[in-house]
């Protein structure tokens, strides 16, 4: 295996890093190193997403994080003791691990937010079972009073966290850059603690980019973080160390006086052995009635749909056999705990006055959520498909986008929340990335050139195209990054930030609801919006898809303002003495309705409100609903 990074952040260390989990993968394996962490600050942003890939290219991934630590996270009482906090890197040794890290980041992060996210020393002996720590760069507790000189505070905090986390899983961390004097001593002093106490030494180079060439852009990262221009000379900056991704060659070679360090990086890398399991549906339990299984109560509540639906109607045997191919579909894919779920919090919304979509998407084209009062469209009238939703030859989690009155969907939430647990119950983290002219107008406010270039020159980027997109097809803006060094110098800059995560914030509308505690499953963490906006850390987006493929139950809680209009419709008619009409049972054949329609009045009307659409309607004139329908 050779040499292993161990200490070692991606764009997820939001405005400080560089690469991507990708770039770092790439890197490892143009090296030809087998194994790598992934370390970032107080979050497991990337990890399922560098799992995966890692995993894909034969790289043995550790999943790990750089953590703050203070002396008692829940004390904010803007002391100097309060706002001390000394860094330190936690890896996943096993699942035990894994678990204990997911809980001491969502704690740091929900109950030790100062400034930054903050752990302490309780809460690491509490949870250090699994996990091996490494004592940090130069703001690790360790290193930092090696530095005061105070060797024998140094020692004794060295062996108060091998206490915690017991002999073999602590280390004492020493960094290659012998340019920087401040390193030199604290190398020497961890070295001479290492040899009184037995603590083991390790080499990282706490990675923020791939190449030394790199260190301008990431320098000037720091300075958009910090909303400062690269020159200030008292600002934040890592430019005094090389923290590329570095060679087994470069790493042996800058420590050859201590090859211990280096060997104990396999070392360590040979102890983490976690799998992280993927694929697993992780559906949390619906109460059911003392035995009865959740497919048959799902039939029971289909059989009982069907008198619903159809009252006095005879039962068609087309009708019956659609219902009994879904229902052994569901069975069959283990998804009936799915619609019992979606079905009860849709039904209690309809049932205390919340305005519920009728259902779109797939969904609509399935009989069992029709019947179960999921949807409101008969698919079968209307011959739409149910393996567009779940298809036997292609298993994957369903997906019911469910919208509700807007100013009603907390009170659906609090619902569930209610049902299953409030800690089973979280809204989804989503990231804000750098797009391209943002990129130009970030990067040319830190370097300090005028507003008026930078301006220019993003405008010249087309919407919705990269910065390499609009040097390769657009003639005018490659000419002007030709025009001079310092548009050069902007773009170049520009294109290497394009794309990291930039901040963290909520998903409009997704949510997860967990069998276990959802900090079983991911960390948990507050983003902008107040103390009810807890997040998880894996997100949901096409790219990383995390949260579904570590297999939790995703729902979308859509909040249409649409549908707020109409339940305050309903209210006014009832107030004023007018017939509320039920909108579960209003008639398909209005002709005012379609006169609406032909019309084009359709302005707040969801997909015909465009000016296209609505000179299609014109022309169309539509009399029946199959007019309008895809």
């Amino acid at each position: 295996m050779g040499f292993v990074h161990l200490h070692t952040h991606s764009h997820y260390t939001l405005l400080t890093a560089l690469p991507t989990p990708d770039d770092l993968l790439a890197r490892a394996k143009e090296l030809g190193m087998t194994a790598l962490a992934l370390t970032d600050t107080s979050a497991l942003y990337g990890a399922v997403e560098f799992y995966s890939h890692a995993r894909d290219l034969g790289i043995k991934p550790i999943l790990g994080a750089e953590v703050w630590v203070s002396k008692d996270l829940r004390s904010k009482n803007n002391t100097a003791e309060d706002r001390r906090r000394n860094q330190l890197v936690l890896l996943v040794k096993n699942e035990t691990g894994y678990k204990n890290l997911l809980k001491i980041i969502s704690i740091a992060q929900l109950e030790g937010f100062y400034y930054k996210a903050r752990t302490d020393k309780v809460l690491l002996r509490q949870y250090h079972e699994g996990l091996i720590a490494l004592s940090g760069s130069l703001q690790g507790e360790v290193p930092a009073e090696t530095l005061y000189g105070n060797i024998e505070r140094a020692k004794a905090v060295a062996l108060e966290y091998q206490d915690i986390f017991g002999p073999g899983n602590f280390y004492l961390e020493i960094q290659p850059h012998l340019n920087y004097e401040n390193q030199v001593v604290v190398n020497q002093g961890l070295v001479h603690i290492s040899r009184e106490t037995g603590i083991p030494l390790v080499a990282t180079n706490d990675i923020h980019y791939l190449r030394p060439e790199d260190a301008e852009t990431q320098d000037v990262l720091l300075a958009i973080r910090d909303n400062k221009k690269v020159t200030d000379n008292e600002r934040f900056s890592m430019k005094a160390f090389d923290l590329s991704f570095r060679s087994e060659t470069e790493m042996r070679e800058l420590f050859r006086d201590i090859p211990e360090a280096i060997d104990n990086t396999e070392k360590i890398a040979n102890q983490c052995d976690f799998i992280l399991k993927m694929g697993e549906n992780q559906l949390p339990s619906f109460p059911l009635p003392d035995g009865i299984t959740p497919d048959n109560y799902l039939r029971e509540l289909c059989e009982a749909g069907l008198t619903k639906r159809y009252p006095g109607e005879t039962i068609t045997p087309e009708q019956r056999e659609r219902m009994d191919y879904e229902l052994s579909v569901i069975a069959s894919t283990g998804f009936a705990s799915y619609f019992l779920i979606v079905q009860d919090f849709v039904n209690w919304a309809k049932n205390n006055g919340v305005v519920v979509g009728p259902g779109r998407g797939s969904a609509a084209g399935s009989f069992v959520a029709y019947l179960t009062g999921i949807t409101n469209r008969d698919p079968i009238k209307y011959d739409l498909l149910f393996e567009r939703f779940l298809n036997p030859e292609r298993i994957s989690m369903p997906d019911v986008d469910m919208d509700f009155a807007d100013t009603r969907r907390e009170d659906v939430l609090n619902y569930v929340r209610q049902k299953y647990g409030a800690d089973h119950v979280a809204q989804i983290i989503t990231f804000g990335t750098m797009a391209a002219r943002g990129s130009i107008r970030d990067v040319g406010r830190a370097l300090g050139i005028p507003l008026e270039l930078c301006d220019k020159t993003a405008k010249m980027i087309p919407m919705f195209t990269s910065i390499q997109g609009a040097l390769d097809g657009v003639p005018e803006f490659q000419a002007h990054y030709n025009s001079s060094s310092e548009v050069k110098r902007l773009v170049d800059a520009a294109k290497k930030i394009e794309g990291l995560a930039r901040h963290a914030s909520m998903h409009a509308c997704g949510v997860v609801i967990t069998k276990d505690p959802v900090t079983e499953y991911t960390p948990l963490q507050r983003v902008a919006g107040g103390e009810n906006t807890v997040v998880t850390q894996y997100a949901a987006s096409t790219k990383s898809n995390a949260v579904e493929k570590i297999g939790l139950l995703k729902m979308d809680f859509l909040g249409l303002k649409n549908l707020t209009i109409i339940e305050n419709t309903l209210k006014i008619a009832k107030k004023i003495g007018k017939e509320v009409p039920d909108i579960e049972k209003l008639p398909m054949d209005d002709a005012a309705s379609y006169k609406v329609l032909q019309d084009a009045h359709t302005t707040g009307v969801f997909q015909l409100e465009c000016t296209g659409m609505k000179r299609y309607l014109k022309q169309l004139k539509p009399t029946v609903f199959e007019d309008i329908i895809a």
